[in-house]
Order: C-alpha cells, then sequence, then structure tokens
C-alpha cells in the first residue's frame, strides 16, 4: 500500500521545490480506491485524511496503479502522473487549468513516493574543454520570406542530418557532436527550425500564429540540404523529426543514402494522445506555457533515464517560444498523420532504419513495428529502458543501437 504521507516529505532539501510550492498555493485530493488523502500544498505539504478543503482537482486511480508507479522502476505507462492521465489509468476531476499550470511541478512532488534513488555520479570537467562543435547561421530565402537559421556541426564524412523534436532544439544532438567514433566518419550537422532554439522566426512573426505543416517541414529540410550543398546524407529525426524522415523517404528518397527514424510512427497513438489533444491551456497568459509543455513530455521518458539527461532534455522544453510547441504537434496529430500513405516497400525507395524508446507512450514500439512492417524497413529495434528523446536522456545508452546503424550504412554504401 502506498504511504501517501511521503508527500509531506517532497519538498526537504529543495529550494527550487520549496519556492515553487509557496507560489501554487494549491489543494488537491488524492483518491487510491475508496481512500482519500487531502494534499495542501503552500509553505510547505500538509496531507491529511480525508478530501482537501476547497480543493481545485482530484487525482483518482487504482490502488494497484499507484503501487506500480511507485516501484522503483515503474514499468512502462505508469513512469508518471501525466503517463497514467494519458493511458487512462488515472483521471483528474475538477479544475484541469489548475492541473495544467502544475504538471512537472506535481510530477516532482510524486516522485518522492518512490525509494529514494542513488544519485547519478557527474564527472567533473577538470581542466577546461572546448567542443568541437562549430555553429554557425544560414541565411536563406524560404517560402518568399528571409529565414535566418541555425546549426551546430561537427566531424567529417558522410552527412548526417539531425531532426529535432517538437518544441525543441538541436541541442538534443549535443552527444553525438561530440562523439568522436561518429565524427571521424559522419559530418553530424543538427539545425534548429525556424522558430525553435537559436533560428528566428521571419520578419512579421508577431503577426502569424505558427503552424507546422508537412510541406514546411519537408521543404526546410531540402532548403538546408541543399543550402548546405549535402552530398547524399543520412537524414535522422525523432518524434516529428522521425515522421518527417518517413515523409523524405516518400517524397525525396534518392537524394538520401538512407533514413534513420527515432520514434517513428504514421501517427500519434489515439489510445493515449486524445486524451491531450486540447493543449491550449499552454498558450494563456497566466500559464507558463513552456514549463506546461515540459510537463507534458515529461512522461515519455524512461525512469531509468540519468537525472542530468533527463533534466537538460526538459530545459530544452522550458526554453521554448510562445506557442511553439502547440504549432509543432499540429504536425505530429493532424497534417503529418501517415495512415494513407502509400509506404508499402518504402525501404526501396530509401534504405530505413527504425528505432523506438520501451518507454515511448506516443510513437510506441507496437506503432513503430508497424511502420517496419509496411515499409519493409531494413532494420527495426526497441530500445530497452529508454524513453521517446534517446539521443538525450540517455545518450551513453542510445550510442549501443546507433553505431551499428551507421557501420551498417557505410559498409552497404555502393563503391
Amino acid at each position: 500500500m502506498v504511504d501517501f504521507k511521503r508527500l509531506a516529505k517532497a519538498l526537504d532539501g529543495s529550494p527550487a521545490l520549496q519556492r515553487r510550492a509557496e507560489l501554487a498555493n494549491l489543494s488537491l485530493t488524492v483518491r487510491s480506491g475508496d481512500d482519500l488523502v487531502g494534499v495542501r500544498i503552500g509553505d510547505g505539504i500538509a496531507v491529511s485524511l480525508g478530501a482537501a478543503p476547497a480543493a481545485a482537482f482530484g487525482l483518482a486511480a487504482a490502488p494497484g496503479t499507484w503501487a506500480e508507479f511507485a516501484k522503483p522502476v515503474p514499468p512502462v505507462g505508469f513512469q508518471s502522473l501525466v503517463g497514467m492521465q494519458r493511458l487512462g489509468h488515472m483521471t483528474i476531476d475538477g479544475d484541469v487549468l489548475a492541473w495544467g499550470r502544475n504538471l512537472l511541478f506535481l510530477e516532482q512532488v510524486f516522485a518522492v513516493l518512490r525509494p529514494e534513488a542513488a544519485s547519478d555520479s557527474v564527472a567533473p570537467v577538470g581542466v577546461p574543454v572546448i567542443e568541437p562543435i562549430i555553429g554557425r547561421y544560414l541565411r536563406l530565402d524560404f517560402h518568399g520570406k528571409p529565414h535566418r537559421l541555425y546549426f551546430e556541426e561537427a566531424g567529417q564524412g558522410i552527412p548526417l542530418l539531425c531532426l529535432h523534436t517538437a518544441g525543441s532544439d538541436g541541442r538534443q544532438y549535443r552527444a553525438l557532436l561530440n562523439d568522436a567514433d561518429i565524427t571521424r566518419r559522419y559530418r553530424v550537422i543538427a539545425f534548429d527550425l525556424p522558430w525553435h532554439g537559436k533560428s528566428s522566426p521571419p520578419p512579421g512573426f508577431e503577426h502569424e500564429a505558427y503552424q507546422l505543416t508537412t510541406d514546411g517541414y519537408v521543404d526546410i529540410v531540402m532548403a538546408v540540404s541543399r543550402a548546405l550543398r549535402l552530398d547524399r546524407p543520412v537524414v535522422m529525426g525523432c518524434s516529428i523529426g522521425g515522421r518527417a524522415v518517413l515523409h523524405l523517404a516518400l517524397r525525396h528518397g534518392a537524394y538520401f543514402r538512407a533514413a534513420i527514424g527515432l520514434q517513428s510512427a504514421t501517427h500519434a497513438d489515439a489510445g493515449a494522445d486524445t486524451r491531450l489533444r486540447d493543449l491550449g491551456f499552454m498558450f494563456r497568459p497566466d500559464v507558463h506555457g513552456q514549463e506546461a509543455a515540459a510537463g507534458t513530455v515529461a512522461c515519455l521518458i524512461a525512469p531509468t533515464a540519468p537525472v542530468a539527461d533527463r533534466w537538460e532534455t526538459l530545459w530544452h522544453y522550458m526554453q521554448g517560444g510562445p506557442s511553439v510547441f502547440l504549432g509543432d504537434i499540429h504536425y505530429y496529430f493532424t497534417d503529418g498523420d501517415l495512415r494513407n500513405a502509400a509506404l508499402d516497400a518504402l525501404d526501396a525507395k530509401c534504405p530505413l532504419y527504425l528505432l523506438t524508446g520501451e518507454y515511448d507512450l506516443s510513437a510506441t514500439p507496437e506503432l513503430t513495428a508497424e511502420v517496419a512492417r509496411i515499409t519493409k524497413a531494413r532494420h527495426f529495434e526497441v530500445m530497452r529502458g529508454m524513453g521517446h528523446f534517446p539521443m538525450s536522456e540517455s545518450p551513453v545508452e542510445f550510442r549501443r543501437y546507433l553505431l551499428p546503424i551507421l557501420d551498417r550504412i557505410i559498409a552497404e554504401a555502393p563503391a
């Protein structure tokens, strides 16, 4: 049985959570079967039996669900509050806006229900190190407007063009750009989509409602590739980027040497994502939209991900532009849906390699397996103990899956 009294200790030793708790000033009720627990958050956390007076909302789940959540390494689908909501294991009753304002904070509070894990050891840098990554800006006209796009690169050899996830930027590929085993054979390039990271929106953006479309995504990748004069590049993308590599292979397969799809699926998992389609609360003046965006994707990270890498991945989301994440998921949920596309034997147009994390609740292993079957992809593998952001949430583990694919692409290249 889960001891919810432990929630009272969630702020101990964390000045950041203590400050956030004071600002939250929130009451909620936790239901575990027929048992009710009141939680009052403010100058500390108070836990009491029974419903909380003036509770903003309630979190309700079966005792067995809470027990799964509280395990040291929870199983797939129970790794977070939002994850349990997505899959229908937990329901929210009451002020959903108050819930949305506090997603990431509440994930941190309720994590105290699990046994305390040993902290990840982070080795000090020692002497100062200058990384081999070079950052540049590319100016080009795109769809009739001038754009200034930021990209980073490292290495030499076959171009490896990397596409980041929705609402984030090219920093997700920092480990690949620093990996000498990769950069001695591949020229790794990661660019920030327009509106993302250090890439500026086009002039007049203040009057636009940003919305990513299939044509816009495919066209910008091709425009950047041609502007950088890439010769038969390999394209690798994750999440929306994993969807984009399928569109790129379908429309421009002959241009690419190969496509590597991370978390690729023809569509978002309906059972999980329909509960989160209405994310308009992230574009309100009374909500920190970028922190809310991080709160919605935190459930996609595996519980075994190193803490520092997990939080750097979320930090990139917390720094996104207003409503950019919403604009990206328009492509992910709607415009980029590939269920009616002619994907049969797509691998024949462009060699296709697919990797998907075990803990992904959106582009699930089952959805990627279906893509592999339809396209006759030459490689499909589930990355155990990994989630939706393998290259940034667990870069050391990710390279174990990626390096054999990069080796194979070189080995299978025509003489």
